[in-house]
C-alpha cells in the first residue's frame, strides 16, 4: 500500500533509540541551528549591537504590506532574484544574472527539483563520501539510485575528478545512466573546498557523458582558509558554460535564518541547453510555488543585514575550534582534522571499538551527544563529528567529557 521510497515506521538506529529513551539532560555537541545556540552581543559585535535590534530588523522586513497580495512568479519575485544576484556580486565577486536564478523553499527542495529535472526513475546520482547523509533520502524520494564517489582522505578529503569519472564509467558499464553528480563545496562535515583544476576536468566529463553538475554551496560564506585555486561558485567558474551546472545557496546559512525557508538555484550552461533547463525548472517550480511572498519581499534587507550575524558565527566557530585543539593537541591519540570551512569539526579517534558503541557510551555514561563518522560515510573508523556552534561553556564541558571518555589526560 505504501511507496518503497518511504521507510517503514519505527526503523530507528541504536542512537536514535537511546535518545528517545533519555530521561536526563545532556550536552548536545550536534546542534547546528543558529537560532538556538545562544549567540551573544560580545561575539564579533553580534547583529551590529544588541540581538533585539537585529530581530527587529528581521520582523520589520517581513512586515512589507505588499506581502498581503499574492502575485506568484514560478522562478521567484524579480526583486528577490535581483537581491540574490547582488549578494553574489558583493560577497563573492560573481556575475549572476537574475534570470538564471530560481527560488525554492530550501536546499532540500532545490535538490528535489533538480533531481526531477535531470533524472528518470532508476537513474544514478553520484554524491561524495564523506558528506551530508540527507542526500540518500532526497535521491530515494525521487526514485533515483544513489552511488558514492570517494573523497581523497590523503588529501584532506578533497574531490578528485578521476574518482568521479571512475564511478561514472562503473555505473555506465552496469547499464545505468548517470543523471547528475553532486558536489558539496565546501564539504559538510570536512570543510574541504573544490580545486579549480578538478572542476574544469569535471565540467569536461559532464559535457562528454551528458550529466548535470549540482554544487551545494550553502557553507560558502563560512570559508576560513582557501587553497590557491579553490572554487567558490561552481556555476560561475571558468568552463561552466560548457556543461549544465547548478549552484545552491540559501538563507539558512548565508543569513543564519533557517526558519524563513528560502533557498536559490543559480543555473549556468551552454545557451540552448541552459534555456531548456530553465524553462523545465520553471515548470517544476510552478507546480509547487513554495516560497512565501513576505520572505521574498524581505530578502534584500535580510541579505543586507546578514553580515553581523555571520561575523558572530565565525567568531563562535573559530573560538570553539581553538578550544578543541587545545584539549586535543597535536601528537596525541586524537587528531582534529583541519576546519577550513563550515560549522563542524571531525575528530579521528583510536579505533578500539565501533563508533556507534563509543557514541552510545558518551551519551549514556557521560551525558554528551556527538555524531559517529559512519553517519557521514567516512571510509574507515573511527571518527567523531561535533558542531562548533554550541555556546563556548557548553562546548568546553562537552569536549572535556569526550576527552575523559577517551582517556585523554588534561
Amino acid at each position: 500500500m505504501f511507496s518503497r521510497r518511504t521507510p517503514a515506521p519505527h526503523e530507528l538506529n541504536r542512537l536514535a533509540l537511546a535518545l528517545a529513551a533519555r530521561t536526563r539532560p545532556f550536552l548536545d555537541l550536534t546542534a547546528t541551528n543558529p537560532t538556538s545556540v545562544a549567540l551573544r552581543s560580545g561575539e564579533a559585535d553580534l547583529f551590529d549591537g544588541a540581538r533585539s535590534g537585529r530581530d527587529a530588523r528581521v520582523l520589520a522586513a517581513l512586515a512589507d504590506a505588499r506581502g498581503l497580495v499574492y502575485t506568484p512568479d514560478p522562478k521567484g519575485i524579480l526583486s528577490a532574484r535581483t537581491a540574490v544576484s547582488n549578494y553574489y556580486a558583493a560577497v563573492h565577486g560573481a556575475l549572476v544574472p537574475p534570470d538564471q536564478i530560481v527560488l525554492a523553499a530550501s536546499s532540500s527542495e532545490a535538490y528535489g527539483w533538480l533531481f526531477k529535472l535531470a533524472g528518470d526513475p532508476g537513474d544514478v546520482v553520484l554524491v561524495p563520501a564523506p558528506s551530508y547523509p540527507l542526500l540518500d533520502a532526497l535521491a530515494e524520494l525521487e526514485s533515483l539510485t544513489l552511488h558514492r564517489y570517494a573523497l581523497a582522505s590523503e588529501d584532506g578529503f578533497a574531490v578528485h575528478a578521476a574518482a568521479v569519472e571512475a564511478e561514472v564509467r562503473r555505473a555506465e558499464a552496469a547499464g545505468h545512466r548517470v543523471a547528475a553528480v553532486v558536489l558539496v563545496n565546501p564539504n559538510n562535515p570536512t570543510g574541504t573546498s573544490l580545486a579549480g583544476a578538478e572542476l574544469s576536468t569535471l565540467f569536461a566529463l559532464a559535457k562528454e557523458r551528458g550529466f548535470a553538475v549540482i554544487s551545494d554551496e550553502v557553507f560558502v560564506d563560512f570559508r576560513y582558509s582557501d587553497r590557491p585555486g579553490d572554487v567558490r561558485i561552481a556555476a560561475s567558474a571558468p568552463g561552466a558554460e560548457e556543461a549544465l551546472v547548478f549552484s545552491l545557496g540559501g538563507l539558512s546559512k548565508s543569513a543564519a535564518l533557517p526558519q524563513l525557508k528560502l533557498s536559490w538555484i543559480f543555473a549556468n550552461g551552454p545557451a540552448g541547453l541552459l534555456d531548456d533547463a530553465l524553462e523545465r525548472l520553471e515548470w517544476i517550480a510552478d507546480a509547487y510555488l513554495s516560497v512565501s511572498t513576505p520572505v521574498q519581499l524581505a530578502l534584500p534587507k535580510l541579505l543586507e543585514h546578514a553580515r553581523g550575524t555571520l561575523d558572530a558565527i565565525w567568531a563562535r566557530v573559530l573560538h570553539n575550534e581553538r578550544a578543541l585543539r587545545a584539549r586535543f593537541p597535536e601528537g596525541g591519540p586524537v587528531t582534529v582534522l583541519p576546519v577550513p570551512a563550515g560549522w563542524a569539526a571531525c575528530l579521528r579517534v583510536p579505533a578500539v571499538r565501533p563508533e556507534e558503541d563509543l557514541v552510545l557510551d558518551l551519551l549514556e555514561s557521560h551525558d554528551v551527544l556527538v555524531q559517529p563518522g559512519y553517519f557521514f560515510d567516512f571510509p574507515f573508523e573511527a571518527f567523531l563529528v561535533v558542531s562548533l556552534l554550541p555556546a563556548p561553556e557548553v562546548f568546553r564541558e562537552g569536549i572535556s567529557r569526550v576527552a575523559r571518555c577517551l582517556g585523554v589526560p588534561g
